[in-house]
């Protein structure tokens, strides 16, 4: 009976996602899941990335957090559409929250829609949100054996992104690592290296995004 709960549970949310997904079809939204641990650069790269979109492609972001506004405040100072949800205790996003925060967009002022999702390598792995797009964020000060340690968070990413490669040298590390064990677990996603701050292979990224399409 409680193997039952679960997976009650599970549908529930694959349903609600699935609402998400829908509604912004409808609307001609391509939504794009940011996932990462803390402190890969995931604001920092959609403080580069907006700007080089707008106003083509104007964007949106929700903001995943457990408390502040910060990153939010950061974004929003790019002049586009921003909301904040704080889980509080949560180690990740729901597609509930995600649903709530839809309603506080123009969703027909958007063409780009972000998911900054809280910062954890394990929790938001298994759950879709509704979007069509997942890219996982990896950054060089984390260590170059994240993808072997946490292959569930990148199973089913579109997009695998290592960021902070200026820093490659000072640190010693090895993306051919990096790649061979991404190797065994994903050959579908597209591998982009970048520097959010130097703003090195952000071509790369721009070139993925253009390319990709509500529903497609």
């Amino acid at each position: 009976m409680k193997i039952n709960v679960v997976k009650s549970v599970l549908a529930a949310s694959d349903a609600s996602a699935e609402r998400n997904r829908s509604t912004m079809d409808a609307a001609g939204v391509l939504c794009i899941n940011m996932l990462s641990a803390p402190g890969s650069g995931k604001t920092a790269l959609l403080e580069r990335t907006i700007p080089a979109l707008e106003p083509e492609r104007p964007c949106a972001v929700l903001v995943g957090d457990l408390q502040t506004t910060r990153d939010a405040e950061r974004l929003g100072a790019l002049g586009v559409q921003v909301t904040q949800i704080n889980t509080g205790q949560g180690c990740h996003l729901s597609p509930k929250q995600v649903a709530e925060g839809l309603k506080t967009l123009q969703l027909d002022r958007i063409d780009c829609l972000f998911i900054e999702n809280v910062g954890n390598m394990v929790c938001p792995a298994v759950f879709d949100l509704g979007e069509h797009r997942r890219v996982v964020l990896l950054s060089v000060p984390e260590g170059d054996d994240k993808v072997g340690k946490y292959p569930v968070l990148f199973q089913k990413a579109d997009a695998v992104v290592l960021n902070k490669i200026d820093l490659v040298g000072v640190l010693d590390y090895d993306v051919g690592r990096v790649q061979d064990d991404l190797s065994r677990i994903n050959t579908r996603a597209v591998f982009i290296e970048l520097s959010a701050k130097t703003g090195q292979g952000l071509e790369g990224w721009l070139e993925w995004l253009a390319a990709q399409r509500p529903g497609g």
